[in-house]
């Protein structure tokens, strides 16, 4: 086999790398538990400006959240929680079977722990003087 070049991806490229191993995953697991949904929440001030958000995706049998950000102002007020027993409630709709998640020593592993996620697994040092979380829930 000769050597080929390794060049970095457009987006267009990007989509079709990903589409080709969403292909392939599909073809893999039964048709009834093939499924992928982006699911984006929010949480706006009474003038409409956006102060949380939640950022995740149905996969399968689970929900993976990849982004949960309150604006500063706003934080200790409930609304993280708000969207996390949002997403919760989300997911056993449609039927999951678990939650995962990951987060920075620097953001909200307590928070995820108050909420009855678990560790499942931390990095050391990632990035350098800080721990990497990984998180489950159960549902």
């Amino acid at each position: 086999m000769s050597v080929h070049q390794i060049s970095r991806n457009s987006e267009e490229e990007s989509k079709f790398i990903r589409d080709r191993l969403i292909e392939f995953n599909a073809g893999q697991v039964p048709a009834d538990q093939n499924r992928y949904e982006e699911i984006n929440l929010n949480i706006k001030d009474q003038e409409g400006k956006i102060i949380a958000g939640l950022l995740g995706e149905c996969c399968w049998n689970w929900v993976e959240v990849h982004i949960l950000w309150v604006d500063p102002a706003y934080r200790k007020h409930g609304f993280g929680s708000q969207l996390l027993t949002e997403i919760e409630r989300i997911a056993r709709e449609k039927e999951c079977t678990f939650i995962k998640l990951n987060t920075f020593s620097f953001q909200a592993p307590g928070f995820y722990k108050k909420h009855g996620y678990q560790e499942m697994a931390v990095i050391d040092d990632a990035p350098r003087g800080f721990k990497h979380y990984y998180f489950k829930k159960d549902l």
